[in-house]
């Protein structure tokens, strides 16, 4: 098994959200508070960095450029210009946006939390590129890894106080209708002591790579959730992953410096890769 390797040493306080970005083949990801979105180029290094006026928990490309962004009040629209719409505003007090993700079908799945990680302070959203937003998952606490089978017709996703990756049926996945979900299931335990799980993604074997938080490690479970990989890293506190590079085989890792010991974790907000680990699937731009 490949052994990390620092993309970009950076000390991001809460580093999240990889996603690439097939159109400008860059890697989009996000500093949440520090309210910062980062791109990166692995060809020749480059790098830009745009501040938000909130705190952002996710930044996915949009179909027709520009970004879609999960923030503190709500979900909203960068065009290729700069310049920032809201596409669903609703600022709750105490909450903020939280990980999200692009459904096959080009909806955006926005999650929330509570600032305190109340229990059941967050929910899951999905909003279409017209802004019709329908709550999936009500009362969730902290609203994490969102992810499809290579077919579409399942989804996983993690609450990460849980300790468990759960994985749904998708209602009209062989219509290509992606906008509900049923038949909720644990898929994985996370045991104790090995860390909570954050963000996910799935590759093109249809196996789950999550991050553990805590964990200090990635891990690839099997379609019929067994563990077959473990990655260990240089940092206590990984907190998502995704595959980039221009053949999806490159698997990029978000980190946290917020509550890592700073001895001990050198790198601890830095952008990690571990290269030509799998292979990753195409992951589809906002609709709006």
């Amino acid at each position: 098994m490949r052994t990390a390797e620092v993309a970009v040493r950076t000390g991001a306080w809460l580093g999240e959200g990889p996603t690439w970005d097939s159109a400008r083949e860059l890697l989009i990801w996000v500093d949440i508070l520090n309210s910062r979105v980062h791109t990166f180029d692995p060809v020749d290094g480059g790098r830009t960095v745009m501040t938000t006026e909130q705190h952002v928990g996710a930044a996915k490309p949009r179909a027709g450029g520009g970004l879609v962004v999960n923030l503190r009040d709500g979900v909203g629209l960068y065009d290729a210009d700069g310049s920032f719409s809201w596409l669903h505003r609703e600022p709750v007090q105490g909450r903020r946006g939280n990980d999200a993700a692009i459904a096959p079908d080009g909806a955006l799945w926005a999650g929330t939390m509570s600032y305190a990680e109340q229990p059941g302070g967050g929910d899951l959203k999905r909003v279409t590129g017209d802004g019709s937003t329908v709550t999936v998952l009500p009362q969730v606490t902290v609203s994490n890894g969102t992810g499809w089978s290579p077919d579409g017709r399942l989804m996983y996703y993690n609450d990460t106080p849980t300790c468990r990756i759960d994985v749904f049926d998708v209602t009209g996945a062989a219509g290509g209708g992606y906008d509900s979900v049923s038949g909720r299931r644990a898929f994985a335990e996370i045991e104790e002591g090995a860390g909570y799980p954050d963000g996910l993604t799935v590759d093109a074997d249809g196996c789950v790579w999550v991050a553990l938080w805590d964990g200090a490690a990635v891990r690839r479970y099997t379609p019929d959730g067994k563990l077959d990989r473990a990655v260990a890293l240089p940092v206590d506190r990984p907190t998502a992953c995704a595959f980039g590079g221009a053949d999806l085989r490159d698997l990029y890792i978000t980190t946290a410096a917020a509550g890592a010991r700073p001895t001990a974790n050198p790198l601890a907000g830095s952008l990690l890769v571990l290269p030509g680990v799998g292979q990753g699937l195409a992951q589809p731009a906002f609709e709006g």
